[in-house]
């Protein structure tokens, strides 16, 4: 949207009388997507105000995006435009907790860890542990993100029952299809989980993609009942120990305990067990500078995709992800040229496309992701 601010003066009015007071304002420095600033900020706080929000950005030919913390507002294909940031703040609080039924609902712009601290309250959580800590609820399942607990638990999307929504034309929605949803996500009804009494990670070293693949097979085979199975690999063609394979056991305090006991036995003596997660555990290797490349392949291929990407690369590439499913993030130099990354996925791509796998980037400095083919929505799903 264009124009001086007093042109603009009666939009900003209107979306205050919707909004309320301190609800709305011109955007700032910060309110910007794909470094592209927006026009207004506005923050309805009922349904009722979120479909009068839409309606009059139709009606005034506004582009909405919808914001919860903003942590993955920059992930795939940058919008052509941005004219209004919808922001979810408001759109927050837990209800219809049923904890016998293991369900509740919540606003999408309720933070996550917020909900996970009131679930724990009646001994319940959500199983979403995603790598973005100030992540909303709507954030989450906008774009899937989905963390360790993936393994056990699947992802995000799969945990749904129910998301009601406001569409792009201001009508009211429900549907138990995230993938399926074009407009502002107002609450979820979600499937909850039992807070396990007790957690132990089982970390070894693992010395070459190669070797990665052996200790997934033989973790899976015995009857540890994981959560989780990740991997870290700061230099995967490093001759020497460059990686470690971690894998989560929860649930009663002397079960975990022995289990984690048979894993050491069947993994290797140089195994270790501990009640912290390691530094890296559930975190993104990448940063804003960097690009961000989601490979997904059978484990058994994975091995196959690290050493392309590297070899394409002409240098170790860091990688970290679900070992347990095959999915993993791998880290490209932001300083690269844009040409020179789209090479990089062509020859990843050409190697993946006989082993069933594929890559997308999903994040990328705003002036690369302009310029190459970034994860569509239905990338993340």
């Amino acid at each position: 949207m264009t124009g001086s601010l007093p042109a603009r003066e009666p939009l900003l009015r209107a979306l205050i009388d919707i909004c309320g007071p301190g609800f709305a304002r011109p955007a700032g420095t910060g309110d910007t997507v794909a470094s592209r600033r927006a026009s207004f900020v506005a923050a309805p706080a009922t349904t009722d105000s979120v479909i009068d929000t839409m309606r009059l950005a139709l009606d005034r030919g506004l582009a909405v995006i919808p914001r919860g913390s903003g942590t993955k507002i920059d992930w795939g294909v940058p919008p052509p435009g941005v004219d209004l940031l919808l922001d979810t703040v408001r759109l927050a609080g837990v209800w219809n907790h049923r904890p016998a039924e293991l369900t509740a609902e919540m606003g999408t712009g309720t933070p996550l860890r917020a909900v996970q601290a009131a679930l724990a309250l009646r001994n319940q959580r959500l199983a979403m542990d995603p790598g973005s800590v100030t992540a909303t609820i709507g954030g989450v399942l906008a774009l899937n993100e989905a963390g360790p607990l993936r393994f056990k638990y699947g992802d995000p999307a799969g945990q749904v029952d129910s998301v009601a929504y406001v569409e792009r034309t201001g009508g009211r929605g429900m549907s138990s299809r995230v993938d399926e949803i074009s407009g502002v996500m107002l609450s979820a009804n979600l499937r909850l989980q039992p807070l396990p009494e007790a957690r132990r990670w089982v970390s070894v070293t693992v010395s070459n993609p190669r070797r990665l693949q052996d200790l997934v097979a033989r973790t899976r085979e015995l009857d540890v009942d994981p959560s989780a199975i990740e991997i870290d690999m700061p230099a995967p063609t490093s001759l020497q120990s460059t990686g470690t394979l971690a894998v989560l056991l929860e649930g009663a305090q002397a079960d975990v305990t022995e289990r984690a006991g048979d894993l050491v036995d069947g993994i290797g003596a140089r195994a270790a067990v501990a009640e912290a997660a390691p530094r890296w555990w559930g975190r993104y290797p990448f940063g804003p500078a960097d690009v961000a490349v989601r490979v997904s392949v059978p484990i058994e291929d994975l091995h196959a995709a690290v050493f392309a990407l590297s070899d394409a690369v002409g240098r170790p590439v860091p990688v970290r992800g679900s070992a347990g499913v095959g999915s993993v993030h791998a880290v490209l130099p932001g300083t690269l040229h844009p040409e020179r990354v789209e090479a990089i996925l062509d020859s990843l791509r050409n190697v993946l496309m006989a082993r069933a796998g594929r890559a997308v980037i999903v994040a990328a400095p705003p002036e690369i992701a302009r310029q190459v083919d970034m994860a569509s929505r239905h990338d993340f799903f």
